[in-house]
């Protein structure tokens, strides 16, 4: 044994003195530097990827993700090698131009949706093309053109080695042996990566809903390749997997009760009245009781808040989406789902939707928004969900009306709409129907057509002889948060003219109104920070040194991402009455079904007055928040709400729950098992076996 370990270090020996002897590194390197060029570009786009988007230690020192892109480049450029001469860079640039062309979809990606990008999102291009403007205005940054700069670079260097004449040209046999041990050196790269990996990364791999995660571990190039794989699940879900998922679904609600079975001092409080749900297009909470210089944002929905039955700490549960989301949330009860969107891969499923109950109990049910029907295919979807009518853009005159952003103004919209609304209630003892607004969208650029309104700071500066002068300093104007703020101004006024034309109508007699913004206007971390460190006598933003500094970090910006969700009646059927609780989109199916006489047993959210401070908001992304913590489950960490120590049990079973309210949201909507025949048929034939 000795002998043998002898003679094997002797010829490791003999061989490192012929690899020095002879240059062979140096010869490596001198012969293959346009293929090494081409691992080095890409590793170095997708590890600025993940610096640029997620800013942790951990991150900033991953070892995994590098290990992962290496051998994946490794793999795909080995085949290079099958090529003769100029083949060879081409098939090298074309893989150049995929691999960077990830790194700068998800780096734009990602300033919009804190996420990164899916390959099913490739069905929804018809539905991004209407915001285009948007994403150039708000999305796109310096950062993600520097993925070029290493692009470009590979390009350069295949000429400088053409006109140097180092650009080699092997023989057939030289090729495929080149092309054999590079591929090995990436298989073994991936053995070693693989080999790190623990139970619960690549359960989370699989999973594929914590991106972030998945990325900071994996790597860009493998996470989307899983992705692709993931996104063709709509196309094979009716073959495989129906069995598990229906007996986790089966499991997951086997305790919960087919009918209501508690009453709270809101039962039944709206039953019989007309319902109007408002969704309030990116309406935040941070334009509520805001001023600039004595005058209200939101003067309108600041009145309405104090009258009615206000929710202040309400959250949107949205993923890629986004609108379509809400709707999906709002309705049913349900999450987005992993991949794609319910709305465009999944509008043909069986929804329990509050439309449809509302349709059972004797209501007329529509739906109205001035925008293309098949937008985020809202015309199949709500059929689905249970409107018996859509009232799109083609029911809608635009021809010499107000147009702001996307389309026909909010005030026109609005306008509009009561003269369809008077119509119904004519026609019809009852009904439940939601307006969709659209001017207060992204990029908020149309500021000439928003009205007079500053986002000033005004400074009153006493003169030498004891007067008054009122300087006035920009503050936010020229900020896409100053901007917003003046899109809600409108959007507020908008919604003031509306609840009057209401009025005047008769049509909030036996009516109850519920308002709710659809989700946070993701506008720029940057922006709160100005607002809430404003120097004056430097226009500009306070230093961290200064003991007035406020801090707002990413836990902050998360927390401040909170929508309205307001429920009103002109008479005092709902009280005034603002509720405290943390209260997520899926729990106001729940909330409004107890109000209104009908119950949902497959909700995955509650009622906020039975579960009060003991609810759970679940984020697509996997974070969640309780009214004691935020919990970010991408970084694993937590931030404390009350300043209480939280225990690991705690952390740990709300996240467990978290995972499997996402799965048995996702399977619900995939394997489509709210559908009684589906379900009828599956047991029909396990029963003939």
């Amino acid at each position: 044994m000795k002998e043998k370990l002898n003679k094997q270090l002797k010829r490791g020996k003999k061989y490192l003195k012929r690899v020095k002897d002879e240059k062979l590194i140096k010869k490596y390197f001198k012969e293959n530097t346009l293929f090494l060029t081409f691992i080095i570009i890409c590793v170095i786009n997708s590890t600025m990827l993940r610096f640029f988007t997620m800013h942790t230690m951990e991150n900033y020192l991953a070892i995994k993700p590098i290990l992962a892109d290496i051998g994946i480049v490794t793999i795909v450029g080995s085949f290079s090698y099958l090529f003769k001469g100029k083949k060879r860079y081409t098939y090298l640039l074309i893989a150049s131009i995929f691999f960077t062309s990830i790194c700068m979809i998800n780096s734009i990606y990602y300033t919009f949706y804190t996420s990164f990008a899916s390959a099913s999102m490739l069905s929804l291009t018809q539905f991004i093309a209407p915001v285009s403007d948007a994403v150039v205005e708000n999305v796109l940054q310096l950062k993600d053109l520097l993925y070029l700069i290493p692009f470009l670079y590979f390009v350069f260097t295949y000429h400088r080695l053409l006109k140097q004449g180092r650009f080699n040209r092997y023989s057939k046999e030289e090729r495929k042996t080149k092309w054999l041990h590079t591929l090995i050196v990436g298989a073994a790269t991936m053995v070693v990566f693989t080999v790190t990996l623990s139970g619960l990364e690549i359960g989370r791999f699989v999973k594929q809903w914590n991106r972030e995660y998945i990325v900071m571990r994996f790597g860009i190039y493998l996470y989307q390749g899983n992705d692709v794989v993931k996104s063709l699940q709509p196309k094979i879900s009716a073959m495989f997997g129906y069995d598990n998922a229906k007996k986790s679904f089966d499991e997951y609600f086997k305790d919960k009760s087919d009918t209501r079975d508690y009453k709270n001092e809101y039962t039944g409080i709206l039953e019989g009245k007309n319902v109007i749900v408002i969704h309030a297009e990116s309406f935040q909470d941070v334009a509520l009781n805001k001023t600039f210089n004595g005058e209200e944002v939101t003067p309108n929905m600041n009145k309405l808040i104090k009258e009615g039955l206000f929710f202040s700490n309400f959250y949107s549960q949205v993923s890629v989406g986004t609108s379509s989301d809400t709707e999906l949330t709002f309705n049913t009860s349900l999450m987005p789902t992993q991949n794609g969107t319910a709305f465009v891969s999944y509008f043909d499923r069986t929804y329990n939707g509050t439309p449809k109950f509302m349709k059972e109990k004797g209501y007329y049910t529509f739906s109205m928004h001035a925008n293309n029907a098949d937008f985020w295919n809202r015309r199949a979807m709500h059929e689905s969900l249970g409107y018996e009518k859509f009232y799109s853009k083609e029911t809608y005159k635009t021809e010499g009306e107000e147009m702001i952003g996307l389309g026909l103004s909010d005030k026109s919209f609005f306008k509009q709409s009561v003269e369809k609304l008077k119509k119904i209630n004519e026609e019809h003892d009852k009904f439940y129907g939601i307006v969709i607004s659209l001017s207060n969208h992204t990029p908020f650029s149309d500021v000439t057509k928003y009205g007079e309104f500053k986002v000033t700071m005004n400074e009153e500066v006493t003169n030498e002889d004891g007067t008054t002068t009122t300087v006035e300093h920009p503050y936010l104007e020229g900020t896409k948060l100053g901007n917003y703020f003046k899109s809600v101004h409108y959007a507020d006024a908008a919604l003031g003219e509306f609840f009057t034309e209401l009025d005047e109508a008769g049509l909030l007699e036996n009516t109850v109104v519920m308002l709710y913004g659809d989700h946070d206007a993701r506008l720029p971390k940057a922006d709160y920070v100005k607002m809430l460190n404003y120097d004056m006598t430097t226009d500009s933003v306070k230093s961290k040194d200064d003991p007035t500094y406020q801090e707002f970090n990413s836990y902050h910006y998360e927390l401040n991402r909170k929508v309205p969700l307001l429920i009103w009646t002109k008479d005092d059927t709902i009280k005034a009455k603002q509720v405290d609780d943390i209260m997520g989109m899926y729990d106001v199916q729940p909330t409004i079904s107890n109000m209104l006489g009908f119950y949902n047993k497959y909700s995955l959210g509650h009622d906020i007055f039975e579960i009060k401070d003991n609810n759970i908001v679940v984020f697509p992304n996997g974070n969640w928040l309780t009214n004691k913590v935020y919990y970010n489950s991408q970084k694993g960490e937590y931030m404390s709400l009350k300043d209480e120590v939280i225990g690991e049990n705690y952390i740990k079973e709300n996240s467990d729950y978290a995972e499997k309210l996402l799965d048995v949201s996702n399977n619900i909507i995939v394997f489509d098992l709210l559908n009684p025949n589906k379900n009828e048929s599956a047991v029909s034939k396990e029963v003939s076996k």
